[in-house]
């Protein structure tokens, strides 16, 4: 069994020419438990009408991933934008519709910024991560708050849920990272039992890294230059608390966040400027509870509160970079949400569902000329769903109301009011085999941002909403196995075909240093998204899961047929682009490959050479042991990321790290 286990280690380490995957692992506990006898269990597509990836429990902690941008790098139809390294922002693209697009939900409610619609994805650590799933569309359970319906893809987030054995009252977890550019990162958390129907649960982590790695500078003829990214140090921490409570036939849950950080600017490497000095601090803090009950076998409710305040200062000093023109400023931004679900059942076949929501958000600067925007939306949803055997349909209706407000003397946006539908259809056409037919068609818009409309000298109050219209066909395939070493196959697949209409994009004015918004842009996208997963077992020691997701996405830029390069692909969303995965476990050991590979692609819609990004790929190792103690489990891990030294840019003139290390400790008990 020894020289099995090592011949499938050498095969599956380096599975570059062959099909190689994701690990999909054990339930969420396994990492925590001696088991005396063999159990292969697999993170199952969910059988969903809307096509949805999802990582969780131990696959997250398996994976070489820092943060929630790192996890999703390995789903398929998604595109990072990552401005260099560690302490750079990371955001995220579906399907190419854009960053606004998406929406990311924190245990059920949305995270926002009104400010400029983009969520730093790099700020959420994967610590306290129960789940990472990813939608396209939406979720495919009618009974949600109405926002749920409000997104052309939704990221969601959901924290680690306190789970007790018998008789245990508490359990903590404690975790040492540390490794290259500096970095020390201890959390922890504790769960405790407070009685048999509430629990509580808090989590804190430290992070500080110098950011400092060495890269290869690339000018025309090659790669000459050695330097070391500068000023993309980090200094965060992060604290979250919650209680959860159970009810008859529902729960309960109130949960605390806080972060603050310091972080430098990396910056742009052009013209020869490998250092900046820009800083920014930033403190976010929000309030939220839900509530969900089942009264009657035919009612339910779920309602929603949420409280959050933003701060961000930005400083530009030019007496530490003459480059800089001299900006210090400070924005604050407050939002109060809430949300009420009411679901009926009339026949167990067919829901029914009325959502209605109402978001506050203000947004205060000490910029000269600014104009204090305040923004009132109320979202309104009705949604059915019916089920039979082998044929589900889901039908939704949006209403977006908004009413914008700015200081006295200054002009604000017209009031929107707007309609949006989505339907969804499933359907399994043999009842022996688990195969089943999806499509869908969601028509959804995003309102211009605080910045597209009020940003002194730049923004536009004429702007119209950017909407999107989705159509999407698939399928999804389940096969088991008794008695061979392959145990499980799953596939999806789905091709689409999605436009952007009244896209927003920045143009300059008479004044070249003043730009402003326009409602210009078009984009037609079509793609096809494909993921494969397996489970193997060989003797009772050996278990190996894998997974492979491949992305191909033509999108391309129809704003004006005058432009010499009307048609071409829009920046920075390569034609191919997939990743593939592995993990082996035998006994207390597990070994964890995974390969990420961006195509060809350009930085800009002009498709010239000079715009041309090379395609690039990154592979990372890992060997991961556990210790049982007496009292708890030690789990020791090393990872080798980037393993080939690979130098590449995700952003053109934003040098990623190369090959850089890790060290992770873990007890729990």
């Amino acid at each position: 069994m020894y020289r099995q286990f090592i011949k499938v280690v050498c095969l599956l380490a380096f599975p570059l020419t062959g099909s190689v995957a994701y690990t999909y692992a054990q339930s969420r506990l396994d990492s925590l438990q001696h088991l005396d006898e063999v159990i292969v269990t697999v993170r199952r597509f969910q059988k969903e009408v809307i096509p949805v990836q999802e990582l969780s429990g131990a696959q997250l902690q398996k994976l070489s991933s820092h943060n929630v941008a790192d996890a999703l790098r390995y789903f398929s139809g998604v595109q990072i934008k990552d401005y260099g390294g560690v302490g750079g922002l990371k955001t995220v693209n579906i399907r190419s519709m854009g960053t606004n697009h998406v929406g990311v939900f924190y245990d059920g409610i949305e995270l926002g910024n009104a400010q400029n619609g983009q969520v730093d994805l790099g700020r959420f650590s994967l610590d306290n991560m129960e789940a990472v799933t990813l939608y396209n569309g939406q979720k495919s359970a009618i009974f949600q708050p109405a926002k749920d319906f409000g997104s052309s893809g939704s990221i969601y987030l959901r924290t680690r849920a306190p789970h007790f054995e018998e008789g245990q009252r508490y359990r903590v977890k404690t975790t040492f990272k540390t490794g290259s550019f500096g970095v020390v990162n201890p959390a922890v958390l504790w769960e405790q039992k407070l009685s048999d129907k509430v629990s509580s649960s808090l989590s804190a982590e430290y992070m500080y890294t110098t950011g400092k790695y060495r890269f290869t500078y690339r000018v025309k003829d090659g790669y000459d230059t050695t330097a070391v990214r500068q000023n993309g140090d980090v200094n965060a921490i992060r604290v979250e608390g919650g209680f959860f409570g159970k009810l008859k036939g529902g729960y309960w849950r109130a949960k605390g966040y806080f972060y603050n950080s310091e972080r430098g600017y990396p910056g742009a490497i052009v013209r020869n400027k490998f250092t900046h000095e820009d800083r920014q601090w930033d403190t976010n803090t929000f309030f939220q509870a839900s509530f969900k009950k089942d009264f009657t076998s035919r009612y339910s409710l779920l309602l929603n509160a949420k409280y959050a305040y933003d701060y961000l200062h930005y400083l530009a000093d030019p007496n530490k970079d003459e480059s800089l023109m001299y900006t210090n400023n400070h924005y604050y931004q407050h939002e109060v949400y809430a949300s009420a679900a009411n679901r009926v059942k009339l026949f167990p076949w067919w829901q029914l569902n009325l959502s209605t929501d109402y978001q506050f958000n203000l947004l205060n600067a000490d910029m000269k000329d600014f104009v204090y925007p305040r923004r009132h939306t109320l979202l309104v949803a009705a949604a059915t769903a019916f089920d039979f055997s082998r044929l589900k349909f889901q039908a939704s209706l949006l209403g977006t109301v908004v009413h914008d407000e700015a200081r006295e003397g200054a002009r604000s946006a017209s009031d929107k009011v707007k309609w949006t539908p989505t339907a969804i259809l499933s359907f399994r056409p043999f009842t022996a085999v688990d195969f089943n037919l999806r499509a869908f068609y969601k028509r959804i818009f995003r309102m211009p941002t605080l910045n597209d409309l009020y940003y002194t000298f730049v923004g536009n109050v004429d702007l119209d909403p950017e909407y999107t219209n989705q159509y999407n066909v698939g399928f999804t395939y389940t096969r088991d196995f008794s008695h061979t070493w392959l145990r499980r196959l799953e596939v999806q697949s789905d091709a689409y075909y999605n436009e952007v209409e009244n896209k927003i994009v920045a143009t300059p004015t008479s004044n070249f240093f003043r730009w402003t918004m326009i409602n210009l842009g078009k984009v037609e996208i079509r793609g096809v998204d494909v993921a494969l997963q397996t489970a193997w077992q060989f003797g009772r020691d050996l278990l190996v899961n894998t997974r492979i997701n491949y992305t191909y996405q033509k999108a391309q830029d129809f704003t004006d047929s005058s432009d010499e390069f009307y048609g071409g692909q829009i920046p920075y969303i390569p034609w191919h682009s997939g990743s593939a995965a592995v993990n082996a476990s035998f006994r207390r050991w597990e070994m964890n490959y995974s390969f990420i590979y961006t195509g060809e692609r350009y930085s800009a819609s002009a498709n010239i050479p000079v715009n041309y990004q090379l395609p690039w790929y990154t592979s990372d190792l890992s060997f991961a042991h556990r210790l049982p103690l007496k009292k708890g489990e030690m789990r020791f891990t090393l990872e080798v990321n980037n393993l080939f030294n690979q130098q590449y840019e995700v952003v053109s003139c934003y040098p990623m790290p190369g090959i850089n290390f890790r060290g992770i400790v873990q007890y729990t008990f």
